[in-house]
């Protein structure tokens, strides 16, 4: 129902904002026309390419970040993701296609960052997972909720990865998503544990 036409009817929402999150659970030409709105009023572009999906050019060239997980970089890139040093391949051909700023999630491993000022793997924490259905939305949320709060990057990835790796040791999608008084706590608890 989420209609190009209602996209362009918030665009003074998309305007006013500093960043613009997009997933593919709407129609492509709808994430597409946020995308071009964001650009042109210069917020910040946000696309986590779940679920994976092949994508045109034009759309990956107006994204600022992009945040996919080892399938849909495999999917977006042609390589086959499955550790440090194939992630940065991967992310190195994001880069061409005009993308600043990559993060490839590797589910326990962590999420691999690459942008003009750094590359590297960013471990995560290590969970008893029960459902992996929300892992990524939730990361993404987590990690935009404590950019815009204040946090540096290492924290704000460090955050997100709490976040995400909550979310896995329940089931359900929504109800999987920890608040961020749990996420602090489990955050709190990881450190105490040198983690």
């Amino acid at each position: 129902a989420i209609t190009p036409a209602v996209v362009k009817n918030h665009e003074a929402l998309i305007a006013d904002a500093h960043t613009l999150l997009l997933q593919l659970e709407v129609p492509l030409e709808s994430v597409f026309e946020a995308a071009r709105l964001a650009r042109a009023h210069r917020t910040r572009v946000v696309l986590n390419p779940a679920p994976a999906r092949p994508l045109p050019a034009e759309l990956l060239a107006l994204v600022d970040l992009i945040t996919p997980n080892q399938t849909e970089a495999e999917l977006l890139t042609g390589v086959k993701v499955t550790d440090e040093a194939s992630a940065r391949e991967a992310a190195t051909r994001f880069h061409q296609m005009g993308i600043a700023d990559v993060m490839i999630t590797l589910g326990s491993q962590g999420v691999y960052c690459s942008n003009a000022k750094q590359q590297q793997l960013i471990p995560g924490f290590r969970v008893k997972a029960v459902d992996t259905t929300a892992a990524g939305d939730t990361f993404n949320g987590a990690l935009l909720a404590a950019e815009l709060a204040g946090a540096d990057f290492n924290g704000a990835v460090r955050f997100a990865h709490g976040a995400a790796a909550l979310s896995v040791t329940r089931f359900g999608a929504q109800s999987s998503i920890p608040s961020k008084d749990e996420v602090d706590a489990f955050l709190l608890e990881q450190s105490a544990q040198g983690h």
